[in-house]
């Protein structure tokens, strides 16, 4: 399995990122990817900025999905860097863990549904 790794500036910039790896599969000398995995932290301050970013994260993640992207979201949204931590630790919550197996079992689904399920 071969993967790549993108860092961006922060979760609201992830479903663009996404959105130009998809644009840019479409050129000949560039990748094509089967899926993504979307990760990152949006940690609640003091305004209402965490509700934004991640309201809009997610629904730019969601939007792509529904467009046929496949994407196993793994942006948590907590209080604090410490439910962060909890969260991402593979002997805890393990969401990034968890995103990689949910993007794996959609390119697994599209495969099967492009075959016909009985198949």
């Amino acid at each position: 399995m071969e993967f790549d790794i993108v860092s961006v500036p922060g979760a609201l910039e992830v479903p663009t990122a996404i959105a130009l790896a998809v644009e840019a599969g479409r050129y000949p000398t560039a990748p094509r990817y089967d899926g993504f995995v979307a990760l990152g932290c949006v940690i609640r301050g003091e305004t209402y900025h965490f509700e934004i970013v991640s309201d809009q994260s997610a629904a730019g993640i969601r939007n792509l999905g529904l467009n046929g992207v496949v994407i196993g979201n793994g942006i948590l949204t907590t209080e604090d860097e410490d439910q962060a931590w909890a969260r991402a630790r593979i002997s805890e919550g393990d969401k990034g863990g968890g995103a990689a197996r949910a993007c794996l079992e959609l390119i697994a689904l599209r495969k099967r549904l492009r075959v016909g399920l009985g198949a």
